[in-house]
């Protein structure tokens, strides 16, 4: 046997390999979300579905709306931060701290994140559990994702567009806000839905700063009040809790049926989430683009 046919031999079992690795992760993945989903679907009720005291509507809206508020809170603060380290940041100490606290900040326990967030904004706060202070501690956690992801993306940018707009007489930040970070939006997007999807599915983290109650009137929209719904200071379960409590208290006698419920309800919101921004991004791509 020649050399080629042996480096061919090896070529095809080589690809033969990481085929079946890939085909093993899309089976698994598929299995898994069927399990879920088919036996979640399977005892779904109206009444379960219900926005009552005894219904998963709450949480579903809880999830949600701490999910917005934590990638507004990501993205005020994560892209600025990897504009900063792809444009400004030069290489010194200075920089080298920064780059250290995204990494240490990346490999934080979610129950780490979850104590310091109970210490920081309820102790130090005079406040109750909320919202707010669970999405501030999500935020934490996708904090270093929305950074990474956006200087990754600023530098893999071609020369030729910050030439080109710096060349047209445009200043630096200009080049940044109407070039750069248009054509990068896509991967930027990328980086936000994997940081939701990191909130969907946190629970450690808001066991000590969502709360694990909720009490919402649908009738009283005083932001004010402690049971208007979009009160980002009220008190908070989410499904990823309420599927934590369930399985781990089981204080209601239909706690299984529940729990997968809310893990068929939890995973079908992330794929649509998922779908949707990405069609948003896909469309805004076309729109910068030039195409209709």
């Amino acid at each position: 046997m020649t050399s080629i046919e042996t480096k061919k031999q090896k070529d095809k079992m080589m690809t033969a390999i990481f085929t079946g690795g890939a085909a093993f992760a899309v089976i698994l993945l598929i299995a898994f979300v069927l399990y879920v989903v088919v036996s979640g679907v399977s005892g779904m009720t109206p009444q379960l579905l219900s926005f009552s005291p005894t219904g998963l509507g709450n949480m579903f809206f809880n999830t949600i709306y701490l999910v917005v508020l934590a990638l507004v809170a990501s993205t005020i603060t994560g892209i600025p931060a990897g504009i900063f380290l792809a444009e400004y940041a030069k290489k010194g100490r200075i920089t080298h701290w920064v780059r250290m606290a995204v990494e240490t900040l990346a490999s934080l326990p979610s129950i780490v994140v979850g104590l310091f967030g109970y210490l920081v904004f309820i102790v130090m706060t005079g406040s109750q559990w909320n919202l707010m202070a669970g999405a501030l501690a999500v935020s934490i956690l996708t904090l270093p994702l929305v950074t990474s992801v956006t200087e990754d993306a600023l530098r893999n940018l071609p020369p030729s567009y910050r030439n080109g707009s710096l060349g047209l007489g445009a200043s630096h930040w200009q080049t940044i806000w109407h070039v750069l970070l248009p054509a990068c939006f896509p991967r930027i997007m990328t980086g936000l839905i994997l940081a939701a999807g990191r909130g969907f599915g946190e629970a450690a983290a808001l066991m000590f700063t969502a709360g694990m109650s909720t009490d919402i009137d649908w009738t009283n929209w005083d932001i004010t009040a402690t049971s208007c719904p979009l009160n980002p200071f009220r008190p908070g379960e989410t499904l990823a809790l309420h599927i934590w409590a369930l399985r781990t208290e089981a204080l209601h006698a239909d706690a299984a049926q529940q729990a997968a419920a809310s893990s068929a309800i939890l995973m079908i919101m992330v794929l649509v989430f998922s779908l949707a921004a990405r069609y948003f991004s896909y469309r805004i791509d076309k729109k910068m683009g030039g195409n209709k």
